[in-house]
Parts: C-alpha cells; sequence; structure tokens
C-alpha cells in the first residue's frame, strides 16, 4: 500500500518528519517497507537560480544569438550565450548553473562550460518547459521585478517534495487500506505518546440534489453476495483530464490518472478505503440495476478486452437486460466510462469478502477494488465515499446530481461487542497498564465503550475493524498502540523441563543427515508445501485446498518431487546445470473411504519425506578427471550413505523393481514386513518435459516418518573392528528372466541370518551359451564369524545351506 506523506497530513495533525512516522507506523503493526522522496517537477529544479540580466548584445559571428552578463548575486556576474528571441538586458530570469542536471524525457544533460561560435557560455537561460515548470519554448522565461535575485527556483516557485511511504499491509487490516485508515492509526499513536494532534476529514454537508432527471432503480436479488448497494446518478457530465492536484496525487502512489471521473472513483478509493464504480447512464438498459448471478457460462467481456465465462457463483452488477460489471472484481466493455460520456451512474456497495474472492481467482482478475472487497471493507462508509465522489464529479466535471441516492440495505451489519477485562489484558500482555490508558487507547480507536467498570469495558467496536471480533483482538489492538518496547523484559525465565521425544530424534537424525549431504556437495532446497494440482492427474487422494490462491496452489502436496523440479528448471535456464538438491517436507493424503461426520481430519494423514535430486555432471572442467556424467548409481551410494547414519543397515531391507510411472527405471526399498520406506530411479522423459527439463534427473524419495519408526528402538553404536577375518565367496547363478536380485539377496539372508554380512552382485550375463529365458548373475558373499576364525568346513556349510535356499526357492542353478 502507498501512501503520501503530504496526503496523509490532510487528515490528521502532527509535525514528525517522514522518518519519524514510518517508525511510529511499524511500531503501530503498519510494517513500512520503504520510504521515497517523490518530486513534483524531476530534479526538483536543483541548481536553478533567479538570476538579472545586466547586459545583452548581439553574438559576433551569429545572427540569432545573444552574449549576456547575468547576475546570480555572486561577486561577479556570469557569461551566457542565449538564442531566445525575448531576451533583453534588465530580465530577471531563471538561469541553470553550471553543474545543473536538465531533463528531456528519458534524457538528461549537464550544464557545462562551453564555447558557442567562439565565444565563452558559463550556463543556460532557460524556457518553461527545459525546466518542467509548462510546456512552452516560445522563449526564456521572463520573472517579474519583484523576484530577488539569487533566490533558488525550488524557493521560488514554492516546490515542495512529497515523500512515498510504501507499508507492507497484512492480510487482516483491510481498515489500513487507505490514507484514512493508515489516519487513524497514526492518531491513536500519537494521542498515545502525548502528540497535540486531531483527526479530520472534509464533510460531506454539501451535497444535495439538484434534480430528479436520471433515477435509477436498484434490487439486489442475491443478498448473500451482496449486503448493501448504493449508487447516485450524475448527469451533464464533461469527461476530460482532471486537474493538476488530483493527478499528482494519483501518480505520486503510482496510479495513472485516466480522465477526471475514474480519477474521482480512485481517489476515494485510495482516500477512504471505498472501492467504487462508474457506469455509463444511458447503458443502464431500462434504468435499473439488479445485483444477481447469472446462469452458468454466460459471456462476458470485460473493459480490457478478455472474453469469460460467468459462474453461477459469480456476482454480476446487471441492468434491465444483461450483466454490466463482474460485481467488485472488473467493468465490462462498453457500460465504462468514456470521452463521449454525458451521464454516469457512481456505485459504491458492500460485497461479501468469500464470494469476490472466489471470482477473483476462477477469473485471474486482481484489481485494487477486489483486493480490498475480499479483504472486507466498512458497510458504514458506502454512502459518506458516495456523496464525496459525487461532490467532485459536481465540481471537476460540471455535473447534476440527478437523483436521491438510492440505498439499498436489507440487513445491516451490527458493530461487535466486545467485553474486555482488565485482568485478561494484564495477563496476555505481562504487564498492568493503567485502566485509564486502555480506555484512552480503545477510544483513540473508535471503539465506543457501552459501560466500564471496576472489572473491564464493556465495547462497541467499529465494522471495518474486520480482525477484531474478540477480547484478544482487542488486546493486541492495545499493545501495538501502548508500544511492544514499553513492556520490559521480565528478569526471570519460567520454563519447564520436558522429556525428548520421537519429534526431537527426527530433528536430530534430519539435521545429521543434513550435515552428511552438505559436506557431500547437496544444497538444501525448501519448497511450497502448496502446488498444482495438474501435477497429478485425477488422483481422488489430492488435499484440496477450499480458496486456493491460483490455479497453481490448489492442492497440497503428495511428493516433494515435483518443487525439485521447479527449482532444477529454476538453475538450468540460468545455466547453473550440474545440480545436487535434498529437502524435508511434509505431504499430505486423503482417504475418501475414512470419511467421518464426528471426526472429519480422521480422513487426512500426513508424512513427513526426504527427497534427494542428482543431475548434470559429477565431475566437470578439472584438469585432474576428464568430465563424468552423473548416474543413478551415485544417488543410490548417496541413498544407501543415508540410510547407514541412521542406522538402516542393509539387511532390514529389500529393494524390488518400482512400478512407478514417474521412473523409466526406479527401486522400491522396503522393509522385511513389505512397508514401503522409499523409491528412487531415473525420472521418465514425459515427467521432466512437463517443467521443461532436458537432461537426466536421479530421483530419491524417503518416507522419513516411516523410517524412524525402524531405528526408533536401534542404537547406532561403536563397534570395534573384528579381529577375525572376513571370507569372500562367489557364486555364479543361473535363474530365470524375470528373477531379480533382490530376491536372490532376500533369500540368501533369510537362509543365514548370523554369519552372511554383505551380498553384492558384480555381474550379469545374458546371451548365447545360456539356456533359453534363462540369465546368470555373479553374485559375492561376504561371511565373517565375531567370535573366531571360520575353518573350511563351516564356511563349506554356510555355501551350501545358501546354495539349496537358492535353489529351492528360486530355482537357482550352479554354472
Amino acid at each position: 500500500m502507498n501512501i503520501s506523506y503530504k496526503w496523509l497530513k490532510e487528515y490528521v495533525d502532527f509535525t514528525l518528519t517522514p522518518q519519524e512516522v514510518c517508525d511510529a507506523l511499524t511500531s503501530t503493526g503498519l510494517e513500512v517497507d520503504a520510504l521515497e522522496e517523490v518530486q513534483s517537477i524531476r530534479g526538483g529544479l536543483k541548481g536553478l537560480y533567479v538570476g538579472k540580466v545586466l547586459t545583452c548584445e548581439m553574438h559576433p559571428n551569429s545572427d540569432h544569438l545573444h552574449v549576456t552578463t547575468v547576475d546570480l548575486g555572486r561577486a561577479e556576474p556570469s557569461q551566457i550565450v542565449c538564442g531566445a528571441p525575448n531576451v533583453a538586458a534588465g530580465q530577471k530570469v531563471i538561469v541553470a548553473d553550471l553543474g545543473c542536471v536538465l531533463y528531456d524525457g528519458d534524457k538528461e544533460f549537464q550544464i557545462k562550460k562551453s564555447k558557442l561560435r567562439g565565444v565563452e557560455s558559463c550556463g543556460m537561460i532557460c524556457a518553461e518547459d527545459e525546466i518542467g515548470v509548462g510546456t512552452s519554448h516560445d522563449g526564456i522565461i521572463v520573472l517579474p521585478d519583484d523576484a530577488v535575485v539569487g533566490t533558488p527556483a525550488a524557493e521560488y516557485y514554492h516546490l515542495e517534495s512529497d515523500w512515498l511511504i510504501e507499508i507492507d499491509i497484512t492480510a487482516n487490516r483491510a481498515d489500513a487500506l487507505s490514507h484514512w485508515g493508515v489516519a487513524r492509526d497514526l492518531y491513536a499513536w500519537l494521542r498515545q505518546n502525548g502528540y497535540e494532534t486531531s483527526l479530520h476529514r472534509p464533510g460531506d454537508e454539501a451535497f444535495s440534489v439538484d434534480d430528479h432527471e436520471l433515477p435509477i432503480e436498484v434490487e439486489i436479488a442475491n443478498q448473500e453476495a451482496c449486503k448493501r448497494y448504493a449508487c447516485v446518478s450524475i448527469s451533464d457530465c464533461e469527461v476530460k483530464e482532471s486537474p493538476e492536484w488530483l493527478k499528482t496525487k494519483l501518480t505520486t502512489i503510482g496510479l495513472r490518472p485516466i480522465n477526471n471521473i475514474v480519477d474521482i472513483t480512485n481517489y476515494v478509493m485510495m482516500a477512504y478505503g471505498q472501492p467504487l464504480h462508474c457506469f455509463d447512464a444511458d447503458m443502464v438498459k431500462g434504468h435499473k440495476i439488479v445485483v444477481k448471478t447469472m446462469p452458468e457460462g454466460t459471456p462476458f467481456q470485460t473493459l480490457d478486452g478478455e472474453e469469460h465465462k460467468l459462474s453461477e457463483r459469480d456476482l454480476a452488477i446487471c441492468n434491465a437486460e444483461e450483466p454490466m460489471c463482474i460485481a467488485g472484481v472488473f467493468g465490462g466493455k462498453g457500460s465504462g466510462t468514456y470521452e463521449t460520456t454525458k451521464n454516469v451512474v457512481l456505485e459504491s456497495a458492500y460485497f461479501h469478502p468469500t464470494w469476490i474472492r472466489k471470482s477473483a481467482r476462477r477469473h485471474g482478475l486482481s484489481t485494487d477494488a477486489s483486493f480490498r472487497f475480499e479483504r472486507g471493507i466498512d458497510p458504514n462508509g458506502v454512502i459518506y465515499a458516495l456523496k464525496q465522489a459525487a461532490l467532485l464529479c459536481r465540481e471537476l466535471a460540471g455535473g447534476k446530481v440527478s437523483m436521491d441516492i438510492c440505498d439499498v440495505y436489507p440487513e445491516p451489519i451490527k458493530n461487535p461487542v466486545v467485553d474486555l477485562k482488565f485482568g485478561y489484558v494484564q495477563s496476555l500482555i505481562g504487564k498492568d497498564i493503567p485502566h485509564e490508558t486502555i480506555r484512552n487507547i480503545c477510544e483513540s480507536l473508535e471503539m465506543k465503550v457501552l459501560s466500564q467498570t471496576s472489572e473491564g469495558l464493556l465495547l462497541e467496536v467499529p465494522a471495518y475493524r474486520v480482525d477484531v471480533q474478540r477480547p484478544c483482538d482487542v488486546v493486541e489492538d492495545i499493545l501495538r498502540i501502548y508500544g511492544y518496547n514499553n513492556v520490559e523484559i521480565p528478569t526471570q525465565l519460567k520454563s519447564s523441563l520436558v522429556t525428548k521425544g520421537l519429534e526431537d530424534e527426527k530433528h536430530k537424525m534430519a539435521n545429521l543427515v543434513s550435515e552428511q549431504l552438505v559436506g557431500q556437495g547437496f544444497n538444501e532446497i525448501l519448497n511450497n508445501s502448496l502446488t498444482k494440482a495438474a501435477y497429478y492427474g485425477e488422483a481422488s487422494s489430492l488435499v484440496r485446498i477450499m480458496n486456493p490462491l491460483s490455479s497453481d496452489l490448489n492442492v497440497m502436496r503428495q511428493t516433494l518431487l515435483y518443487g525439485g523440479l521447479e527449482s532444477i528448471a529454476h538453475n538450468v535456464n540460468r545455466k547453473n546445470c550440474n545440480l545436487r538438491f535434498f529437502e524435508f517436507g511434509n505431504v499430505y493424503f486423503f482417504d475418501p473411504e475414512k470419511q467421518n461426520a464426528d471426526d472429519p481430519m480422521q480422513a487426512y494423514t500426513e508424512q513427513q519425506h526426504m527427497a534427494l535430486w542428482v543431475t548434470g555432471k559429477r565431475v566437470e572442467g578439472s584438469w585432474a578427471h576428464p568430465d563424468e556424467d552423473s548416474t543413478f548409481y551415485e544417488l543410490s551410494a548417496h541413498v544407501e550413505n543415508v540410510l547407514r547414519r541412521i542406522g538402516v543397515e542393509q539387511g532390514m531391507m529389500v529393494k524390488t523393481k518400482s512400478e512407478n510411472p514417474v521412473f523409466t527405471v526406479g527401486l522400491r526399498i522396503e522393509n522385511r514386513g513389505g512397508k514401503l520406506l522409499g523409491e528412487m530411479g531415473v525420472l521418465s522423459q514425459k515427467t521432466l518435459k512437463a517443467l521443461g527439463i532436458s537432461q537426466p534427473v536421479y530421483y530419491a524419495e524417503l518416507n522419513w516418518t516411516a523410517l524412524m519408526k525402524v531405528v526408533r528402538s536401534k542404537k547406532v553404536l561403536y563397534t570395534e573392528i573384528s579381529k577375525f577375518p572376513a571370507v569372500s565367496r562367489d557364486l555364479a547363478l543361473l535363474v530365470s528372466q524375470d528373477v531379480e536380485f533382490a530376491q536372490i539377496e532376500q533369500t540368501a539372508r533369510q537362509a543365514e541370518r548370523k554369519l552372511l554380512k554383505k551380498v553384492e552382485l558384480f555381474d550379469v550375463y545374458e546371451g548365447k551359451n545360456l539356456p533359453q529365458g534363462k540369465k546368470s548373475y555373479a553374485v559375492n558373499f561376504i561371511l565373517q564369524d565375531e567370535q573366531k576364525t571360520m575353518g573350511d568346513k563351516q564356511i563349506d556349510a554356510v555355501m551350501q545351506k545358501l546354495i539349496q535356499s537358492l535353489k529351492k526357492q528360486l530355482g537357482a542353478e550352479l554354472r
């Protein structure tokens, strides 16, 4: 929200500097992001002074140039060559001194000492358009005789800079989306801090009806979506350029002036927070406005020429025949204000925030009006804003008020009543604030005190404070005006001891693994839990957002995959192609079969996952090593290192082929009971293409919640390296084509749990000299007895047991 410092001073009296105003607003919760000086004339007329032409003679080498001497109030006059036809001795003029910077559109140039046709010139006598005080270039500016020589031009023209205050308005503070709203908070702060001040705004007593020649009838067909609707017609308007003061106010806060009628509606919105809309009265067919919804799919063209299909949940402002506007969001083509418009209808209304928010999201439209309506405006400010706009239309467009204000307000919105206890204020703030101070702050925030007792206050909160409904909300308001810095930090720390739980262990393990991965060249990323449903197709298990910010953020993620791929695409598009990413984050699932009216949360589950992404070159640009692409095996090694670090040994898990369609080739990691612990593989081209990635990406995702349950009772302990040697044996196994190595490993570990330490595949052969439908696995087995050196008989007995188990369960044969 952009606020003009000078505009703010029209509503609240203060002597604070712009920076002091920023500090005050930030302390009240209206955090100031930036403070910028805004000059009404570019450059602020710096380096320009009032001078007097002492002499003026023709240039010896030119028939149109003059050589002048100009007094700038210094010891010596300056010689200036001037080409203006109206320059003459004795004139008071505006002079650009040496070093002054002048502007011509986007260009700028500095005044330097130079020679014009052989004669030295030490400055420039200026015309209006050259310094920005006018548009004339017929000749130089000639000032009145009483202009004081040496006076800076900025001082002579009474040029004052404004200051633009950029405030970061939180979603709950819709009341501060205007200069008047910010002035209210500043006024309360000034009163609390002992400043002499007052809060004021223009009255509406001057409003009157000139005639009744243009009556407009209003009907609210949907009273849920439209709580209040008011309008007034203005006839015989002249649509033209706005006066300078109005254009300056709008441009200062970043709005583009359009014409006087449109500028008036924007001015009132930015001044008082009430969005207005203006219709061409001649386009209001039947001289009737109906606020209603339209049938699903009704075509509608907005002011920007875009075609939209209205939903049955879109509130429309209609005439007797057709929709003219999407209520609170965007006007329609043909019903707005144009240069040919003579009669207008001004609209001021209060729409239900949820209806406006959903319509704006549905059509992908975000306007200053919808931004305010969807957060909640002041229902009691509707008529005041309408009257102010009508008065300005009369003043700036020469119009006549041609009807009594039509105000349809079926069910007036009541002001919330809050019972505030002084003891509750003290317990929440942690400080005993005097009762009188509490009352003064509440009154300065326009809360009406209905009654006061020794225990507390009964308050009526103004309807525009949509965020103040409960006692705790009032306490928050009291504290931000009283000042957080005025609440002393206690000298004692009160705390209770807690035992270390599963969440603490999960966090500790996550930190250990994060440090390990960073040491291996990974970077941690953090992506939004909200993502787009399009990634998941028609999955019924999605957790959908009821009021999504956009179609790209309409579901909760079920995997960390797509957020990481978006990060990869962002980096690859910026020529950063060699990437190692990891992320810890939550994923969310919905099970329709578990829906329960008594316990709505039963159908939802949340898990913590961990993901790894590897892509690009593993080695690049090294003099000691040729360039080398990353591979799936590199990713697999990182996954095994992570699992080993948290205490999951090879014997505790089984790897099988993954059927997940996001992988071209993938593995499932399960525990011995068949529970999925994670997946890893090579991402498919289809998956990558959807995000605009052309290079291979290797991806792994582990269910961190499930892994923590697996290792919960397992302690990572120090174990001395065995004194007794390990024994290595190789087997060449002939197996069926459909037998996977994971099955061989699982069978071997089930056959020998004590002495078998490791099972590794080191060769696979498929080809000639093998029976049809067969393949050969070369497998290495590591055996070790922690208590003694293994003898040949013991080794042979173990190997025979392994061979028999493989033969019986998998049909394996020795080659």
